[in-house]
Parts: structure tokens; C-alpha cells; sequence
């Protein structure tokens, strides 16, 4: 059977509608409408109903959205009904932050390695994480197992490391360096570059 192709940018709003959900399980909530989940999110009902619908039934006329079962559905849809081993390249500042990061976990993943190449940083501890030798990186995520990773390194060496994580059998990135990496087509990378957002938002004060 042929997998159904979905649109990339209705899998980015489900992270969004997810979010949502587990704030109203925290206020105690049972039931929710497309409508309320657009006025929350500022994205329309049809878009949101539409959006659900590429996935399947999960509302019912006149009753809504069950948000337990619908937390545990995209959860599901997301893969994160699991919780993913996550290697961290660069130990500066970025990368720092990223290991002491608590909020991680309740939300699907799990920071396990963090690598540098500065011999200064190899060895020392951030949080409950000893800095790994970059030169190990190749074998000790692969011996791991670990599909997903972040880059924090400078740009000049993003592309190299993006190489070796490859190599390793990683699958998906989230590249903090401010470079586009050249990846296979079966790896999924996702930038983060405050810079571009805030020439973006920079537009709109003119």
C-alpha cells in the first residue's frame, strides 16, 4: 500500500495543536472544539479540522475533540509516544544550554551524548553529561542507536560534522549553525537561526 503523502507544512502544525491540547489537560479540561483551538492558536478552525482529517476521524459533530485521545493520537502520529536519544555537537554556549535543558523529556526526547573537538571542553561535565571527544562521535552514536541530533558548532564547521552524523545513521538534525546543510534526501534537517527570524520580524517595523 502507498503511504500517503503528507504535506510538510501540515506536519509543523500538529507540534503546535499538541501544545495546545496539553495546556488544556493541565486545566483540567476533557473536551475541545476546532473553534476554540483557533482561537487559541490564531490558525483557523477549517485549516485545524482539515489538517486532523489528513490522519483520520478524531472529532464528532457536535461534541468536539476528546483531548486526552487526541493527545495520545498525535503523540502517536509524531513518534513521540517514545522517547528519542538525542546527540548534541558543540559544547559552547548553544550546546551548553541544550544539555541542561529540562523540558526535553515530557515532550519525547532525551538528551544522551554531547561532543566537542575543543580539548579544553573534552572531559569536563555540563549537567550530568561529560563533553565526548567529536573524533568518537562516529562510533558512539552509531553503537547507540541515535537517529537524531543537534548541531551547535560554528558554520565553517557545520557541513563536516553533518558528514560524520550521516555517517553515523543519523536521520534527523536540528542545525544551529547559519549554513544550509547539503544531507541526503532521506535526512531530515530543521534550522533554527535567530538571526533570520529576526530580519523577518525587522520587515514589518519599517
Amino acid at each position: 500500500m502507498e503511504t500517503k503523502q503528507i504535506p510538510s507544512i501540515v506536519v509543523g502544525r500538529l507540534p503546535v495543536y499538541l501544545r495546545a491540547l496539553e495546556y488544556m489537560k493541565r486545566e483540567h479540561r476533557q473536551v475541545t472544539s476546532s473553534q476554540e483551538l483557533a482561537e487559541r492558536l490564531g490558525i483557523s478552525a477549517a485549516q485545524i479540522r482539515k489538517d486532523l482529517s489528513q490522519f483520520g476521524e478524531f472529532g464528532k459533530q457536535g461534541t468536539g475533540y476528546d483531548i486526552e485521545n487526541l493527545v495520545t493520537q498525535l503523540r502517536a502520529i509524531l513518534h513521540i509516544n517514545r522517547v528519542w536519544d538525542i546527540a548534541v555537537v558543540g559544547a559552547g554556549d548553544v550546546g551548553h544550554a541544550v544539555a541542561r535543558y529540562q523540558g526535553f523529556t515530557d515532550r519525547g526526547f532525551r538528551v544522551a551524548q554531547i561532543f566537542d573537538n575543543d580539548p579544553s571542553k573534552i572531559g569536563s561535565q555540563i549537567g550530568e553529561f561529560i563533553v565526548r571527544d567529536s573524533a568518537d562521535m562516529l562510533e558512539i552514536i552509531h553503537q547507540a542507536g541515535i537517529k537524531i541530533a543537534m548541531i551547535a558548532v560554528t558554520a565553517s564547521h557545520a557541513q563536516d560534522v553533518a558528514d560524520q552524523l550521516v555517517k553515523a545513521g543519523v536521520k534527523a538534525i536540528l542545525n544551529y549553525a547559519p549554513i544550509t546543510l547539503n544531507v541526503p534526501p532521506e535526512v531530515h534537517v530543521q534550522y533554527i537561526d535567530p538571526s533570520v527570524h529576526l530580519q523577518r520580524m525587522a520587515y514589518y517595523l519599517g
